[in-house]
């Protein structure tokens, strides 16, 4: 594997994905018992900004950069409450007024647990798995595996708290990664019905991202929520200028959340007046479309029809 995260760390991309996955994980905590947060791909856990990888892209200055620090652009209050407890959780990992590092999946995750709450963080790169050992291994909350990833997802569940968020995140170097990503989806409802998960994908390829949306439309899961943001119009197939998430068993309430983040989210990461937007919909048994905007990121929410 020769992806490494460092290059792209903060982006646009980590931003939708870590504001969902702390909305999620804030909704399980509305509740006392306790439950398991499952990384697949965890990473290496921290990353410095200012690194050679992340100044050789600068992408985190186009992503968090945009909502903390002296680069930071106002939120509107309602956008702001949400997303609070992520930004605390970046922000806890830098001085003042000064972003130098980004913490990734299980470091956020971990930040927002409970005593009673578990982390299970699984990485097979070993130098990752090294640097993730070094940023969080000391927690008794959090276990380290280095599986397979969709080997752990069969594996690790369903956990015996029977309450779970499962983070599916892979690298996507790999032809057919889509295709594994739905057959790991369906095959772990299969072992925990009841598990939010959630599964990030790059918007590169929309034959692929077609055929990856209808397999996941025919899931055992009685919603399956489509979150989409695009930063510009593609223009090259090998930049990333928009991303996804697809969450199964979405927590009551997120829907709406997501429709007063997007908007916000969408027009302050945009990267050019036109080509910005988002989607916010249900696929499968979950027809229903919430929001719908492949409008310029300027303009206001249009429900779809």
């Amino acid at each position: 594997m020769n992806y490494r995260h460092a290059y792209h760390a903060g982006n646009f991309a980590d931003v939708l994905k870590h504001a969902v996955l702390v909305r999620v994980i804030e909704y399980m905590k509305r509740k006392d018992t306790p439950f398991r947060v499952i990384d697949t791909h965890a990473g290496a856990g921290r990353y410095a900004l200012t690194s050679r990888q992340a100044t050789s892209t600068g992408e985190w200055q186009a992503g968090i950069a945009r909502l903390l620090g002296p680069m930071a652009r106002p939120l509107p209050p309602a956008a702001a409450g949400y997303l609070a407890p992520y930004l605390e959780a970046v922000k806890a990992e830098n001085c003042p007024l000064r972003l130098a590092v980004y913490p990734g999946s299980p470091s956020i995750a971990l930040r927002l647990l409970r005593p009673q709450d578990r982390l299970i963080a699984n990485e097979l790169h070993p130098e990752a798995l090294a640097q993730l050992r070094a940023a969080i291994g000391r927690d008794p909350r959090a276990k380290l595996l280095a599986l397979d990833a969709f080997v752990a997802l069969k594996s690790l569940l369903p956990p015996k708290e029977r309450r779970g968020v499962v983070l599916i995140d892979p690298p996507f170097e790999a032809p057919g990664e889509l295709l594994r990503v739905a057959d790991g989806l369906a095959a772990a409802l299969k072992r925990f019905a009841t598990g939010i998960y959630i599964a990030w994908y790059p918007g590169k390829d929309a034959k692929a991202i077609n055929r990856f949306h209808s397999n996941l439309a025919s899931l055992a899961a009685e919603r399956v929520l489509r979150v989409e943001m695009h930063i510009q119009r593609p223009e090259r197939a090998d930049r990333l200028t928009g991303c996804g998430l697809i969450i199964v068993n979405p927590p009551y309430g997120l829907e709406s959340e997501l429709a007063t983040l997007l908007p916000v989210l969408s027009r302050l990461l945009s990267q050019q007046p036109t080509g910005a937007g988002y989607r916010l919909d249900f696929l499968g048994n979950g027809v229903k479309t919430a929001a719908n905007s492949r409008a310029p990121a300027k303009q206001r929410v249009r429900p779809s029809r």
